[in-house]
C-alpha cells in the first residue's frame, strides 16, 4: 500500500504535525495545474501526499526546462520561510494527486510558532540548492539515455506506481532535448524490458535495469536527500 502522507509533515513531532495539519487545507494535484508562475507572488505553500509537480523556467523564446520536482518528500513554497514571495519558475502539476495546501502568511506565522517546522524547512531549502546543482552538472555532461533513466526513476518514485502517463514530447521537453534523442533511448530501453510504452503510457517493467542505466546522480540525489533530512538541528 503507498504511503499517502506527506514526508515532511511525517518527519514532525506527533504534537507539532498535528497542530500544523490544523493550519492546512485539502487541496487537489490537477493535471497540467499552474500553482506558481515565474515573477508573481506566491500565494500558498503546498504539501503534495501524492502526485508531483514540475520546476519549470522558460527562458526567452527557448523551450521550457525542468530544474527541478517535488513530490511527498519534499514542498512547494519553501522560499516563504526566507520571507521571499517570488520564484524564478513556474510550477506545474506533472502528476495528479492531493495535497496539503496553507496560505502564504499562515506558513511564515507557523514557521515561528513552530520551532521542529522551521528547522525542518530550512534544510528542504538546502536540498534544493544541493539537487539544483547537482541538476545542472548533468545535463551538462551526462547521455541522454542515463538522464533519461534518472527522470523515469525520479516520475516513478513519485508517481509511487509502476505506471504513469506521459508523452516523449513531454519528456524532451523537459530534459532539454531533441524529441529525436528521447525517441532513441526510449526505444533501447523497451528492447531491453526496462520499459512498455504505447500512446503515452508508460510502465516501468525492471525498475533494478533501470536504475544501472540511471546517471549516477539518481543515488547521489536520494543519499543527499536522506543525509540533510537526517542532520540534527
Amino acid at each position: 500500500m503507498q504511503n499517502t502522507e506527506n514526508h515532511l509533515i511525517e518527519l514532525l513531532p506527533k504534537a507539532a504535525g498535528k497542530r500544523f495539519l490544523s493550519m492546512c487545507e485539502p487541496f487537489d494535484l490537477v493535471l497540467s495545474a499552474e500553482l506558481s508562475v515565474r515573477g508573481k507572488q506566491l500565494t500558498h505553500a503546498y504539501f503534495p501526499r501524492t502526485g508531483f509537480i514540475s520546476l519549470v523556467v522558460d527562458i526567452d523564446t527557448h523551450p521550457p526546462l525542468e530544474v527541478g520536482m517535488v513530490g511527498r518528500e519534499a514542498m512547494l513554497g519553501s522560499e516563504l520561510v526566507l520571507g521571499l514571495a517570488k520564484t524564478p519558475w513556474r510550477a506545474v502539476v506533472q502528476g495528479e494527486g492531493c495535497s496539503w495546501r496553507i496560505g502564504a502568511e499562515a506558513l511564515q506565522q507557523a514557521v515561528v510558532d513552530i520551532p521542529a517546522l522551521q528547522s525542518l524547512l530550512q534544510r528542504t531549502l538546502m536540498i534544493r540548492l544541493h539537487q539544483q546543482a547537482l541538476a545542472s552538472a548533468c545535463e551538462r555532461f551526462h547521455p541522454i539515455g542515463e538522464r533519461l533513466a534518472r527522470w523515469l526513476l525520479m516520475s516513478q518514485d513519485r508517481a509511487q506506481t509502476d505506471q504513469f502517463h506521459v508523452t516523449q514530447e513531454f519528456i524532451s521537453l523537459m530534459l532539454g532535448v531533441r524529441r529525436v534523442g528521447v525517441t532513441k533511448a526510449a526505444s533501447d530501453f523497451q528492447k531491453d524490458g526496462l520499459i512498455e510504452y504505447h500512446r503515452g503510457e508508460l510502465k516501468v517493467l525492471d525498475r533494478v535495469g533501470l536504475e544501472s542505466a540511471a546517471c549516477s546522480c539518481y543515488e547521489a540525489d536520494k543519499l543527499l536527500h536522506v543525509e540533510l533530512m537526517e542532520m540534527k538541528a
